[in-house]
């Protein structure tokens, strides 16, 4: 991957819909070579999807938090594998430091969010958690 790629990641990160045309236009290259930039980004697995984001507001009910995970001993597959099994769960990092994962959690209700955390506090080799609601998002 070299400059021309990471500046072509950057633009599809501000906007995946951006055309082959415009993406061409913004990097002084040809509409082909935009193309086959991709397409190798693709086939290297660099690129592994194109998504929407949703602005928080976007989904005023839901309540999302972040919960740090600590793993006890060596479970941290088994633990990844039941939260991503888990329908609240919407993302699951690898982190380093005082937590082992960094769990993005949603809900519909504080009583639901309870649910769910009481249900991920059972899993087995999850040592600790501490849960933190997001308020605002700053883009």
């Amino acid at each position: 991957m070299d400059d021309i790629d990471r500046k072509l990641i950057a633009i599809l990160r501000a906007d995946a819909r951006t055309s082959v045309a415009t993406l061409a236009k913004k990097l002084g290259l040809a509409r082909g070579t935009v193309t086959h930039r991709l397409r190798n980004l693709e086939e290297q697995q660099v690129i592994v999807g194109y998504t929407i984001q949703l602005q928080p507001e976007a989904e005023p009910d839901d309540i999302h938090a972040w919960m740090g995970v600590q793993v006890d001993g060596n479970q941290t597959r088994e633990v990844v594998a039941t939260l991503l099994g888990d329908p609240a769960a919407i993302a699951l990092h690898d982190t380093n430091g005082r937590w082992d994962l960094l769990a993005e959690v949603r809900a519909s209700s504080t009583a639901e969010l309870s649910r769910v955390l009481e249900r991920v506090r059972l899993i087995k080799g999850i040592r600790h958690t501490e849960t933190s609601i997001l308020l605002k998002s700053y883009r």
